[in-house]
């Protein structure tokens, strides 16, 4: 689970809701526009879907070899 938040934060690790992969998977996810994302609406996401994230971590877990 860390492992995938770490490569999935690279180079952008102290500003997550500054990533464009993140916010990519945001967009996809939520249907917010990317660049509308910023650092509130970035920890909103994160604290509303807290539950769905969790679960997302433990299925990329499954497939981490």
């Amino acid at each position: 689970m860390i492992g995938y938040l770490w490569s999935a934060s690279r180079g952008y690790r102290l500003m997550p809701w500054r990533s464009p992969y993140l916010k990519w998977r945001i967009e996809t996810y939520w249907g917010l526009h990317a660049e509308q994302i910023g650092f509130q609406e970035f920890w909103r996401f994160v604290w509303q879907r807290r539950g769905d994230l969790l679960r997302f971590l433990l299925w990329t877990e499954r497939f981490r070899v």
